[in-house]
């Protein structure tokens, strides 16, 4: 029989867990492959990228600007599959405190968002790894059964 602090609590829930971890996955894989796949298929958005970063006082634009987008976009990919999901997340904490760093600094809170919020995903898939549904439970389960 259920306890009342089980409503109050919805404790339940935490049946669930995991796949609102899947869910979170893909919505922010999704968001960085949207975000960075015009830069790696056009030469044109990757070189106003680079003007971008020199713009803002970033050293060796022309290395910076890809290696930021490759990264973003490995990410993504990583983060839907759920795999190497705590590295990525740490590389897209790391890219997105650089970008509030150098580029966001200044700026109102609603223009912050977007790249902050990306730094507390990254920690978060960094510390939590994919969870029960991404290929890394599937890899780790296999590793340790060895």
């Amino acid at each position: 029989m259920a306890r009342k602090t089980d409503l109050l609590f919805l404790t339940g829930n935490a049946r669930y867990a995991d796949f609102g971890l899947l869910l979170l996955r893909v919505v922010t894989g999704a968001f960085l492959i949207y975000q960075s796949h015009d830069n790696i298929f056009s030469a044109e958005r990757m070189a106003e990228f680079e003007a971008f970063l020199a713009q803002f006082n970033f050293v060796y634009p022309k290395l910076m600007a890809p290696l930021s987008v490759y990264a973003q976009f490995a990410a993504g990919i990583a983060f839907i599959l759920g795999l190497f999901t705590r590295w990525f997340g740490l590389i897209t904490a790391f890219n997105f405190i650089v970008a509030v760093w150098m580029v966001h600094w200044t700026d109102p809170v609603p223009a912050i968002w977007p790249a902050a919020i990306l730094i507390f995903l990254g920690l978060y898939f960094g510390l939590r790894g994919s969870g029960r549904y991404g290929l890394d439970a599937l890899l780790e389960g296999r590793s340790r059964r060895r």
